[in-house]
Formats: C-alpha cells, sequence, structure tokens
C-alpha cells in the first residue's frame, strides 16, 4: 500500500505517509489515491489544487472559510520543509482554540489531512513549494483568518526572521473572532 495513515491526537487531523520508489532516475510517490484515502476516513471531493512558494522565514495564515465555503484541506511539501499547522475552530470540539503542529517535508513524504472547521497556516523552514487539494472552491467574500502570533493560542513558531504579509498581521485575534460569530 503506497499511504499509512495516522490520526493525530486532535480529532479529525490525519497524518499521511507517503511510500517513495527510489532508483537512479530519482523518485516516484503518489499523493493521492481516492481508493486508499476513503477507508481511511478522508472521503471529500477536491475541488480545487494550490501550490505556494515561500522563502525560508515566511509564515502564511491562519487562514480559513466560513460555510458554505468551508474547507478540508490535504497539505503537502513538493520540496523544502515547512512547520505546519492547524487550528481547532470547532466551537463544539474539545480541541477548540488549541492547535497541532507538525513538520511536513520532501524528504519525510508526510502530508497532513485538516478537515473543515480548522485555520491553517505554515512557517518555510526553508524555501519550500507547498501543495494542497481543497474541498471547496476559494470564496473572498467568506476568506477569514485569526493572527498568527495570538498569544491565546501561543504557538510556537520557530526562531527565523519572520516574513509575514500585511493582511496576515492585521487578521483578528482568535477572542474577537469568536465575539464576531466567525468561528464554526
Amino acid at each position: 500500500m503506497p499511504f499509512t495513515f495516522e490520526k493525530c491526537h486532535m480529532d479529525g487531523l490525519i497524518m499521511v505517509r507517503r511510500k517513495i520508489f527510489k532508483d537512479e532516475r530519482g523518485y516516484f510517490t503518489e499523493t493521492y489515491k481516492e481508493g486508499d484515502f476513503t477507508p481511511a476516513g478522508i472521503n471529500r471531493a477536491f475541488k480545487q489544487e494550490n501550490l505556494s512558494f515561500s522563502r525560508k522565514g515566511v509564515i502564511r495564515g491562519l487562514h480559513y472559510q466560513l460555510n458554505p465555503y468551508a474547507q478540508g484541506k490535504l497539505v503537502s511539501v513538493i520540496s523544502g520543509k515547512i512547520m505546519d499547522v492547524a487550528l481547532d475552530l470547532r466551537r463544539d470540539s474539545k480541541g477548540f482554540g488549541k492547535y497541532f503542529s507538525i513538520v511536513l517535508s520532501e524528504d519525510n513524504a508526510t502530508s497532513l489531512w485538516i478537515p473543515e472547521g480548522f485555520a491553517h497556516g505554515f512557517c518555510a523552514l526553508e524555501d519550500s513549494f507547498v501543495l494542497y487539494r481543497t474541498t471547496s472552491e476559494y470564496n473572498p467574500e467568506r476568506e477569514r483568518g485569526i493572527r498568527y502570533d495570538d498569544p491565546q493560542i501561543g504557538i510556537e513558531w520557530p526562531d527565523l526572521e519572520r516574513i509575514v504579509s500585511k493582511k496576515d498581521r492585521s487578521y483578528p485575534l482568535l477572542s474577537d473572532a469568536v465575539s464576531r460569530g466567525d468561528v464554526f
């Protein structure tokens, strides 16, 4: 089987480890296969695929979209290494307001399934290409975000010179998003 699936301690998050087939030419790996993913609990249709390049130190996020355009994401690193973060925004969840982080890289061949109801962000630990499939198309009217450095959440970002967009620096704190009803 080209994949192994491991449930994380936060309900709904699943680490996906890919098998890599190497030879003198390079390597081959499958990144998604419906017949393997569905029995593992990842049974969503993907509507959009995105590729981003981030220089070392770039922090993107924490991004999400409100219903009915909430996005589940399957996040993979094509080249490089990132610290990937999923923040639980499901009010009825035991994990509400808590985050999970994992290092994803080309070398460890690990992806992270983040279901709807989570905000997502990452920090590039080196120059990185990140590919992610989403279960809903991007909708600018339903786009939201949480500040990456919200002290209430306490994400332990790597000690790097940080490069963060003006938009990502302007997102509200989690408590403000809750007050506005911008959570699930």
